[in-house]
Formats: C-alpha cells, sequence, structure tokens
C-alpha cells in the first residue's frame, strides 16, 4: 500500500518507519525541514520525501492523490506557546482538508487515553483532534495508547533519571496517580495491524497493559528491574509550579515541557476494555519486561529515537537550513587549527564528542556551564546524545543542537541551546590533513559583547585542549 506518514521525525514516526518497510510499504514521508530527514530514509525504494508544514495549507498541495492509508502523528508537548491547542487543530483541519482529496481509504491517528472527567489541556487537546479528523471521506481508526514504555520514550527517561540519581525521594502526590502503560514495541504491532481492517474503521481504542500502576510503582519496579533500592515519600505540599521545578533540576526535561508533564500526571490514564487485543492476537507485555527490553536497545545501542531529540527539549524551533550557513558579520570568532595524521581517527572522535564521552577537556567547567544554565533556565546538559557514536541533523548534544553531520563532508556544525546572550555556532571542518574548529557568537546588544569577552580566557583554555586532544594520534 502507498501510507501517507506524517510526523516522520518524531518519536513514535522513526520507529514506524522500519516497521512499514519491513512489511513492504511505500512511503510518502512528510518532513517540516528537509535537512533532519532520519538516515533510514536517505537514498531508499519506495520511499518519498516531502517538505510541508500543516500550519500552511498551501503547502499540503504536495502530498499525491494516489494515497491509501495516512497516519497522523503529530502531537506536541511544548507549552513555549499559549495557543498550542489552536495550533493542534489548524495542523488537523489542514490535514483533514487535504487528504479528503486524495484516494486515501483510512487515516490512523494515535492519540493517548482520554476517558477521565478533567483531562489536561494536552490530552484535551488530543481528544479535540480526534473529533476534528472525522470524515465521510475516509475512515477513522483511533489508538488511544496509554503511557508509552520504550527507549528513548519521555516517560522512561524520566523515570530513569529519578531512579538511578536519587537513592532516596521526596516526591509530589501525583507520584500515586493511577495509569495504564503499553510497550512501544506493542504499540508498533498495533499501529501496523490496523492497516486496512474494515473491522476497525470509525472507531477509537484504548490499548495499554492490563495492569494499573501509580508512578511510584513504576519507578519502584523501574529500580528492581535495574538491581537498585530505593525509597520514595510522597508529601501534599508540592504545587504543580515546586513540582515542575523538582522534574527540571533532577531529569533532562526542560521547565516548560516540566509544566506540561506535570499537568498531565495528575490526571488517571485508566483505559476502557475493547476487543482490539483480540482482534490484533496481541498480549501487552507487563512493565518489568518493557523496561527489561528497553535496556537491552540501550546496551545494543540501538536507540531509533529518543523525546530528547525532539525540537520540544531545548529551545530550537526553526527550520535547520536557516542557521547551517554560519555568519559572518557582527560576529565574534574564536578559530583554531591543527594539523591531523589520521583523519578517519579524528573524525571518530569529534563523532563521538559529548554525553558519556565528555568535551576530552576541561570536563569541569563544561559540567559547572551546564549546571549555571539550569539554574537560569536553560537545559543544562543532562539530555546526553542518543547515540554514542552516530550524529544526524536535528540530535540534541547536549546542550547543543546538531546542525549538519557529515562524515562525507568532514564537517560538523552544532548550534548552542543554552542561555545565552545570543546565539553560538561549533563547527569542525577537515580540510587537507587541517582540523579547522571555529566558535562563532553572535551577540545580542551590549550585554552579548560584554559576554564574550566575559568568557574569553575559559574559551582560550577549553578550545585549546579540545583541539590539541581531537588532533593528536
Amino acid at each position: 500500500m502507498r501510507i501517507l506518514l506524517t510526523g516522520t521525525t518524531g518519536y513514535i514516526g522513526k520507529r514506524l518507519i522500519p516497521v512499514l518497510r519491513s512489511a513492504n510499504h511505500t512511503l510518502i514521508c512528510c518532513v517540516r525541514d528537509r535537512e533532519r530527514i532520519p538516515e533510514i530514509l536517505k537514498d531508499q525504494e519506495k520511499v518519498e520525501i516531502i517538505e510541508v508544514d500543516f500550519l500552511d495549507l498551501a503547502s499540503l498541495s504536495k502530498i499525491p492523490i494516489d494515497i491509501d492509508i495516512a497516519y497522523y502523528l503529530l502531537h506536541s508537548m511544548s507549552s513555549t506557546t499559549t495557543d498550542f491547542e489552536q495550533l493542534e487543530e489548524t495542523c488537523a483541519v489542514n490535514f483533514k482538508t487535504r487528504v479528503s482529496k486524495t484516494n486515501v481509504q483510512q487515516v490512523i491517528y494515535l492519540s493517548g487515553i482520554v476517558n477521565d472527567n478533567q483531562l489536561s489541556k494536552h490530552l484535551q487537546s488530543r481528544k479535540r483532534v480526534e473529533e476534528l479528523l472525522q470524515s465521510t471521506s475516509y475512515a477513522l481508526t483511533t489508538i488511544r495508547a496509554g503511557i508509552i514504555v520504550g527507549s528513548g520514550s519521555a516517560s522512561f527517561e524520566i523515570i530513569r533519571d529519578l531512579v538511578e540519581k536519587l537513592p532516596v525521594m521526596i516526591v509530589p502526590k501525583w507520584v500515586n496517580t493511577k495509569s495504564q502503560y503499553i510497550a512501544i514495541r506493542d504499540v508498533l504491532y498495533i499501529l501496523l495491524n490496523v492497516i486496512g481492517r474494515t473491522e476497525v474503521y470509525n472507531k477509537a481504542y484504548d490499548v495499554f497493559a492490563p495492569e494499573v500502576l501509580t508512578y511510584k510503582q513504576m519507578m519502584l519496579q523501574f529500580a528492581e528491574v535495574r538491581g537498585m533500592k530505593r525509597r520514595i515519600y510522597s508529601v501534599p505540599v508540592m504545587t504543580p509550579k515546586l513540582s515542575s521545578y523538582w522534574l527540571y533540576f533532577i531529569t533532562a526535561t526542560s521547565y516548560k515541557l516540566a509544566t506540561s508533564l506535570v499537568d498531565s500526571m495528575k490526571v488517571e490514564v485508566i483505559g476502557k476494555p475493547s476487543n482490539i487485543h483480540t482482534l490484533l492476537n496481541i498480549n501487552p507485555i507487563n512493565y518489568k519486561e518493557a523496561v527489561q527490553k528497553a535496556f537491552v536497545k540501550i546496551e545494543q545501542n540501538s536507540i531509533v529515537s529518543s523525546w530528547k531529540d525532539s525540537f520540544i527539549s531545548g529551545r530550537f524551533n526553526k527550520k535547520i537550513a536557516q542557521y547551517i550557513e554560519v555568519p559572518v558579520y557582527g560576529c565574534f570568532k574564536d578559530i583554531k587549527k591543527r594539523t591531523v595524521t589520521n583523519e578517519t581517527k579524528t573524525l571518530t572522535k569529534i563523532w563521538s564528542i559529548g554525553g558519556e564521552n565528555g568535551w576530552y577537556y576541561g570536563t569541569i567547567l563544561w559540567k559547572l556551564r551546564g549546571f549555571l544554565d539550569k539554574v537560569f533556565g536553560g537545559i543544562g546538559l543532562r539530555r546526553g546524545r542518543t547515540h554514542p557514536t552516530n550524529l544526524q541533523p536535528g540530535d540534541a548534544l547536549d546542550f547543543w543542537r546538531v546542525l549538519y553531520a557529515n562524515k562525507k563532508d568532514k564537517r560538523l556544525l552544532l548550534y548552542a541551546e543554552m542561555k545565552l546572550p545570543g546565539e553560538a555556532w561549533l563547527e569542525y571542518t577537515i580540510v587537507s590533513n587541517q582540523l579547522i574548529q571555529t566558535a562563532t557568537f553572535r551577540p545580542k546588544g551590549l550585554w552579548g559583547r560584554m559576554y564574550w569577552y566575559l568568557v574569553l580566557p575559559f574559551h582560550g583554555f577549553i578550545f585549546n585542549g579540545m583541539i590539541n586532544y581531537l588532533s593528536k594520534n
């Protein structure tokens, strides 16, 4: 079948791609930014890439007429704008307007369980999107998933941060909220196997594992799987704001995303029974098994996607193409060069920078900069990186965002997402056996210029040490 895929670069989209391709479907993948096309889609047969923006109806004319199935995987967990609900409605209406003019037979929408009377803003928005997607032109199948558990998922990584960092936790009362979850592998199985099944046309299904757990129970079971002993005490006095700060400082999430998560975590996520599991012949795995399988992927360095690579994890929210050409005028630059005798070895070091490997020199200063960034509302160093040696445009890399990563061109370009009075780029290139390290800063106002001169001595120390390490045999 010819399948239209939205949310191509998202957590679910990246994981669904190989599943659909293994089933021999032809994919038409929608991306807002061509620079972020996943590696698994580049130069592949039966894959077509189209650059569209679902907030711009005119751009959707690129969606072909001859499609059979469409996946709607567009969601926002960001609260950076107060009108995100309106933005999600606009995307849904524009999608429906365009695909209604195609040959599509079925639209599959991945939503969240929305059965509580007092829903969070994000779950309310997902319910509204489901209503807007209903049409007489095609059949809508809505899969309402419980909390998704898998390597790289937001819920998994946040619980992992808490459990692995805190042997004793004093936690907000929302840890006692009851929820149902589902493993990522089961979500993907369901999304694949509802394709073209007339029994599920114009129906909505809650999908979940049979257990009902509180967040506290999830953390304790997570600790048990990891062989750790943890004590958790909840207190009733933490306000939503304090809860958000607690999540923000302990985990890798941004404050704005933490606010959204706290808003959602106060709501019970309990699914309604249906015949979907029997219909698709699936028996969802339990929480401990889901965690165990997630760590198999982590230990194999085979995490396909992570919520940290989503733009909602940082400050960058524009097309990469707008920043890939590093500015020249009105900028300060720190350029250092070294001769290299083994380009392959140097490139390997460059592509392994950050995360658990660190920044090779002045580690304490990097950590201090990350801590200060966190204190002033930035993202800090805690995002790390999804893969220890592979980098793709759009990936998060500590408090940087990867703009360009091409080993054939021998070039890596990073954009700073830390709190700064301006904008910063860090670039590595190798030309004729010469490694060039360029730090570029475009200041904003007088404070931006003062900031550059204040940190210049530290730059001289750190950047010299980094390029010396990268260039040595």
